[in-house]
């Protein structure tokens, strides 16, 4: 479940609804006796259906890169031009700028992809190792998925989930995200002892949510 684009409206409405509006953002319209765990179950079961609308709306939102001198990719927080390189090898290499092998420009969304997966594995692990450390969670692994809309998810085994494209965000923010997934370690709803453990490890934890609701669909290309 995308904690951060998440809103949920009772009224005297019978039934569940999902509204996906028109920033990617859900909207969950449920009756005032629906209890916070029926309202998940119901989102859960219908997870793929939010995921590929949303990335719908995304998509209109993003036009598609084209990968020509000039254009700039985001890592970090941070826009990078892409400029072309008679070197080939490596076929993708950020120094002050993204240097991709004039070879590869066909084949640019497969190279930019497969950079950003390995970053994003490099520097996710470390942190979530570090930040687990620091605050006494213990996890099993970490997956980096491809997913557009959802930054990241605990399982039930304690595996941690973390999109590759969170690289393309701030490290203030790819942390927050690793601390919301370690403390469902132990916490699995968004209770307030939920998000009050949120707020002890990360005090700032709103201003996190608000970027991530504000900016969230840059992260995708």
């Amino acid at each position: 479940m995308d904690f951060d684009k998440t809103q949920v409206v009772r009224s005297k409405r019978k039934t569940i609804a999902i509204i996906i509006q028109k920033d990617g953002s859900v909207q969950i319209r449920a009756p005032r006796f629906a209890t916070s765990q029926q309202i998940q179950l119901f989102v859960q079961s219908k997870m793929s259906w939010i995921q590929s609308h949303q990335a719908k709306i995304l998509k209109l939102k993003n036009p598609a890169h084209k990968y020509e001198p000039g254009e700039k990719f985001l890592f970090l927080g941070n826009k990078y031009p892409l400029e072309l390189s008679k070197a080939n090898s490596p076929f993708l290499l950020l120094d002050g700028k993204f240097h991709l092998g004039w070879l590869k420009q066909q084949d640019a969304e497969k190279v930019f992809t497969e950079w950003y997966r390995k970053r994003a594995r490099e520097i996710i692990t470390e942190r979530a190792n570090l930040l687990a450390k620091q605050h006494s969670y213990v996890f099993k692994k970490i997956r980096i998925s491809s997913a557009r809309t959802r930054w990241g998810s605990c399982s039930p085994k304690g595996t941690l989930s973390f999109t590759w494209r969170l690289v393309l965000a701030p490290m203030e923010i790819i942390d927050f995200v690793i601390i919301h997934e370690l403390v469902h370690l132990n916490i699995k709803d968004h209770s307030s002892a939920f998000w009050s453990r949120v707020q002890d490890i990360e005090p700032d934890y709103r201003k996190k949510r608000r970027w991530l609701r504000e900016h969230g669909h840059l992260l995708t290309f």
